[in-house]
């Protein structure tokens, strides 16, 4: 798993894996310290004010107005909506979305209004990015936030957990690629990859807004739970 400086595939209360669902009443886990940027006489990096330090949400509410700021480049790291049942079946087929675990009603109505909350706050959503899973796909496409982009390093391992550490090497440097460009990138994907890169185990439709503050650091800014 990636190594972070602090501190998005499953149905409600039925994870991926075993472990256990963190509290719903966890609305936001801010960085455990702010962003530490190269001193005035220091040369090794090129650091532009955009780059200054994010003041750290205390709230949901908080998040949220970082979000519509958008004055670098952060990532919303997001666990597919509720999906009945565990992993797939043993027919699963990339291409065929009979044979996966897909959205149940609850989960269509879940991404529906995910999409509805970043409208309604005029999140400047510039990219979406998706695993290749239906569930995934459906989860981005029913947001409407954009055009969905499949992204094959979002894919899950969870059957074939020796592609985990290529995957996330390639995730986060996606994230660390995106951290000059102002807006938000929404990545869709599974809970084994989130938990890879921000070490924490997400309910269906949470999200886990991230940034990299260096060329070769992405921190946890918060967490928006699931709508």
């Amino acid at each position: 798993m990636a190594v972070l400086t602090c501190l998005f595939a499953g149905c409600a209360g039925v994870p991926e894996s075993a472990a256990p669902q963190p509290s719903p009443s966890a609305a936001i886990a801010p960085a455990e310290s702010p962003v530490v940027l190269p001193s005035e006489g220091d040369t090794s990096a090129s650091v532009p004010d955009a780059l200054a330090p994010i003041p750290l949400p205390q709230s949901e509410a908080d998040l949220w107005r970082l979000l519509q700021q958008a004055d670098r480049g952060y990532v919303v790291l997001m666990r597919h909506a509720l999906a009945p049942g565990t992993g797939d079946p043993s027919n699963f087929q990339l291409q065929d979305c009979s044979t996966q675990r897909n959205l149940s009603s609850e989960g269509q109505a879940q991404a529906r209004e995910t999409g509805n909350a970043f409208r309604q706050r005029q999140i400047p959503v510039v990219k979406v990015l998706s695993s290749q899973w239906c569930r995934c796909l459906e989860t981005a496409e029913l947001m409407q936030l954009g055009a969905v982009e499949p992204f094959a390093p979002l894919n899950s391992f969870f059957r074939d957990p020796t592609t985990e550490a290529e995957q996330t090497a390639q995730v986060r440097q996606a994230i660390i690629e995106n951290r000059l460009s102002p807006g938000v990138t929404i990545m869709v994907t599974h809970q084994v990859n989130v938990t890879a890169i921000s070490d924490i185990f997400p309910q269906s439709g949470e999200m886990i807004v991230l940034h990299a503050s260096d060329p070769d650091q992405v921190e946890v800014i918060g967490r928006l739970p699931a709508i």
